[in-house]
Order: C-alpha cells, then sequence, then structure tokens
C-alpha cells in the first residue's frame, strides 16, 4: 500500500508559476511508476505526465509540454510537478497517483493508489 498526499496547490494569475508536491509514505516508493493527472470541473481526469521509478524518463501530455516538468526524489519520497506559463485552462484538481506496474505509465486505469488532489486555480 502506497499513501500519497499532495500540496502546493493555490491561486496564481495566468503566466505564473507553482510547484506541486506529493510525499508518499507506506511500501517503497522508489519502485513505482507515477504520475500526475488533473480533473476540472465537470470533466474526466485526464493524464498530465509520468516518470518511471528511477526518474530517467517522463512523458507529457501535449497540452503542458514545454510548460510542466515533473520529477522525483527517491530519496525523500516525494514527487514533483513544475507548472510554468500557467494558463486559465490548466484549473483543476492535480492529483499525484503510483502504478505497480513497470516503465512508465500514461493510462490512469492502470494506476494503483492516488492522493487526495490539490487545487489550482488559474486567474486572468
Amino acid at each position: 500500500q502506497v499513501q500519497l498526499v499532495e500540496s502546493g496547490g493555490g491561486l496564481v494569475q495566468a503566466g505564473g508559476s507553482l510547484r506541486l508536491s506529493c510525499a508518499a509514505s507506506g511500501r517503497t516508493f522508489s519502485r513505482n511508476p507515477m504520475g500526475w493527472f488533473r480533473q476540472a470541473p465537470g470533466k474526466e481526469r485526464e493524464f498530465v505526465a509520468a516518470i518511471n521509478w528511477i526518474g530517467g524518463s517522463t512523458y507529457y501530455a501535449d497540452s503542458v509540454k514545454g510548460r510542466f516538468t515533473i520529477s522525483r526524489d527517491n530519496a525523500k519520497n516525494t514527487l514533483y510537478l513544475q507548472m510554468n506559463s500557467l494558463k486559465i485552462e490548466d484549473t483543476a484538481v492535480y492529483y499525484c497517483a503510483a502504478s505497480r506496474l513497470l516503465g512508465i505509465v500514461v493510462v490512469t486505469a492502470q494506476y494503483d493508489y492516488w492522493g487526495q488532489g490539490t487545487q489550482v486555480t488559474v486567474s486572468s
């Protein structure tokens, strides 16, 4: 079992930056591929970014490529999402997730553990 707790959300103006963190506890965090997802009101949860267990491989949704950076510090059991050049359409609840699969995982259904989410609101 892996417990995940997100933090770092908040209100920011368009063009600004935020860094989300996801603290993991429980079974060995460093073995799990991790990801960030988001869900806006009235929309389905969507993939944002993923990283493999060692941090050497990453993958991004086209909508955030070049603006967001996913990273992890296995020594601190923490996953990060650096979000730059934020847009109003980035407003959503952001979730971190961990998978029991190997490699890099981009499919929502293949994630086994989820955090409770943190709200990101981008204003004009």
